[in-house]
C-alpha cells in the first residue's frame, strides 16, 4: 500500500453515518466488557473459551481473522483484476484444506493450549523460548493496526499517529478485558458486517451498470484473465508465502479451542467456502472501482472512493463499518494471540510464575506490549504490503518444519538440531533481507542472485532436518 498519510477525508459522512459508527464502537465495547475475565474464571476459559468453540463461532472467528488487509486487496484488484482471486485466494484455500485434513485433528487432540506449548513439550526449554519469541513476532498485528489507522483517517482526516492511537485504544480495551470469549463474540458481529458491506456495494453497482459485459467493456483486457498478466513464477511465489497458513497462530488457536476435532475440520472447510465468496465480492468491487474511477491516484483507496461515489447516506456508513470489521477482526485476534504468547509463553515460563493471578497480569501486559510494538511497526514500515512481506519472509522458514514435525513424530530430530534449524532459518532470512535493505551487495536494493530471503531460510532448515533424520536412522 502506498503512503499511509492522507491530507483529506475520502468518505463524506452525514450525521446518520456517524451515528452508525458511534453505535458500532459502543457495541464493541459492550461485547468486550461482557466477556471479561471474571475472578473465578480459569485460564482455559480466558485463552480458549473452555475449548467449547462451536461451529458457527469457529467459522466466524476464523473467516474474519484470516483475511488479507482489505485496502491491499482493493489496490491489487483495482490494478490487476481477477488475478486477485488467484494470488490472494487460491494458495490460501489449498493450504487451509491441507491444514484441515493433515493437522486439525492432531492439533485439537494434542492437549496443548498454544503453539509454544507444543515447542516446549517436544523440544524443551531453549527451543520453547525461541519458538515463543518467533510466534510472538509472527503474530504481530502491525499491518492491520496500520490499516485501521488509515481507515480512521479516511473519515476524519486526522494525522496518522493520532489515528493509530485511537484505533489501538479501542482494540486494546475489549481484548484486554474480555480475552478469547470477547474476541469470538465480536467476530460474529464483524463477520456479518464485512459481508453485508460488500454485498450492499455490489447491489448498488450491478443494477445501474450491469455486470460482466460492463466490466469487459471498461477494463483493460488483462483484468479479466486469471493471471492478470503476471508470470507463473510470480504466482508461484505467493504459494510459498501461503505456507504461512500452516504456521498461522489463528488456525492453531481456534482449532485448539474447538469443541471437537470434527468441529475444527468442518469449520475450516466451511471457512474456505466463505473466503471464496468474500474474495469474489471484494475482487469485483475493486474492478468496478477501476472501471468507474480509472484515473485513481492511490489505488489503495479504491473502496472508500468508490463507496463515496455511489452509496447514499446510511449505506455509506454501513459499508465503512464493513471495512472496519474486516480490519479490526484480524487486528484484535492477533493482538490477543500475540499478547497471550508474550505473557503466558515467554514471561510466565521464564519467571516460573504460572498461577492464575500472575498469568492474568502477564497476558494483559503482553497485550499492551503488543499494541505498542504494532503501533511502532506501523510507523517504521508505513506500507501494509511491506509489513506482510517482512513478517512472512522472516518467520515462515524458522517455524514451518519444527511445527510440522511436532505433530508428525517421524520427522522429529534432536532438540539441539531443532534449535539450530529454527535459529538458523530465522537469522539467515533476516541477514539476506538486510543485505538488500542496506545495499551491501547490490546498489539497487535487489537480493543477491535475485533469491528471496524466505528460500534461504527454508533451504537451511530443510538441510538441517535431512541431516537430523539421517542421523536418527543411522542410530536405529
Amino acid at each position: 500500500m502506498p503512503d499511509a498519510t492522507l491530507d483529506r477525508t475520502l468518505l463524506h459522512f452525514t450525521a446518520a453515518d456517524w451515528t452508525l459508527v458511534a453505535c458500532y464502537f459502543v457495541l464493541l465495547l459492550y461485547l468486550g466488557i461482557r466477556g471479561r475475565w471474571k475472578k473465578e474464571e480459569r485460564e482455559a476459559d480466558y485463552i480458549l473459551g473452555g475449548r467449547m468453540l462451536t461451529l458457527p463461532g469457529f467459522v466466524a472467528a476464523l473467516v474474519t481473522t484470516w483475511v488479507w488487509g482489505i485496502l491491499g486487496v482493493g489496490e491489487f484488484s483495482y490494478t490487476y483484476g481477477l488475478s486477485n482471486w488467484l494470488v490472494f485466494g487460491a494458495p490460501y484455500y489449498v493450504f487451509a484444506l491441507i491444514f484441515a485434513f493433515a493437522f486439525a485433528r492432531k492439533v485439537r487432540e494434542s492437549g496443548m493450549s498454544t503453539i509454544p506449548d507444543m515447542f516446549y513439550h517436544r523440544y524443551g526449554r531453549n527451543s520453547g523460548i525461541l519458538g515463543s519469541v518467533l510466534v510472538f513476532l509472527n503474530s504481530s498485528p502491525a499491518p492491520y493496526t496500520l490499516m485501521l489507522a488509515v481507515l480512521i483517517q479516511v473519515v476524519t482526516g486526522w494525522p496518522l499517529v493520532l489515528s493509530l492511537i485511537a484505533g489501538l485504544i479501542v482494540s486494546v480495551v475489549y481484548v484486554f478485558i474480555g480475552g478469547f470469549r470477547a474476541v469470538v463474540r465480536i467476530d460474529k458481529l464483524q463477520f456479518l458486517l464485512m459481508f453485508l458491506g460488500f454485498f450492499m456495494l455490489l447491489a448498488h453497482l450491478i443494477p445501474e451498470h450491469g455486470f460482466l459485459d460492463f466490466l469487459a467493456r471498461e477494463l483493460p483486457p488483462g483484468h479479466l484473465t486469471a493471471t492478470g498478466g503476471h508470470s507463473v513464477q510470480y504466482i508461484a511465489v505467493w504459494f510459498f508465502i501461503a505456507l504461512w497458513t500452516l504456521v498461522s497462530p489463528q488456525f492453531h488457536q481456534f482449532t485448539i479451542s474447538a469443541r471437537s476435532p470434527g468441529t475444527a475440520r468442518s469449520g475450516i472447510i466451511l471457512s474456505v467456502g466463505f473466503w471464496f465468496v468474500l474474495d469474489g465480492i471484494t475482487t469485483f468491487s475493486g474492478m468496478y472501482a477501476r472501471a468507474l474511477l480509472p484515473e485513481l491516484g492511490n489505488a489503495a483507496m479504491a473502496y472508500p472512493l468508490l463507496a463515496d461515489m455511489v452509496l447514499p447516506s446510511v449505506a455509506k456508513g454501513l459499508f465503512f463499518l464493513g471495512l472496519l470489521a474486516t480490519v479490526m477482526s484480524t487486528n484484535d485476534g492477533l493482538m490477543f494471540i500475540s499478547g497471550l504468547t508474550a505473557g503466558r509463553d515467554i514471561v510466565a515460563k521464564c519467571t516460573g510464575k504460572e498461577d492464575e493471578v500472575s498469568l492474568r497480569r502477564y497476558v494483559r501486559i503482553g497485550v499492551l506490549l503488543t499494541a505498542f510494538l504494532s503501533g511502532a511497526g506501523a510507523l517504521v514500515f508505513p506500507s501494509v504490503i511491506e509489513l506482510w512481506y517482512v513478517i512472512g519472509t522472516l518467520f515462515i522458514p524458522a517455524l514451518l518444519l519444527p511445527l510440522t514435525a511436532a505433530y508428525y513424530p517421524r520427522l522429529l530430530i534432536r532438540p539441539a538440531l531443532t534449535f539450530v534449524a529454527m535459529a538458523g532459518g530465522f537469522i539467515l532470512s533476516l541477514g539476506w533481507f538486510l543485505v538488500a535493505q542496506t545495499g551491501v551487495a547490490t546498489s539497487d536494493g535487489r537480493y543477491p542472485f535475485d533469491v528471496e530471503p524466505m528460500y534461504i531460510g527454508l533451504v537451511f532448515s530443510a538441510v538441517v532436518y535431512l541431516f537430523g533424520i539421517g542421523e536418527r536412522k543411522r542410530r536405529g
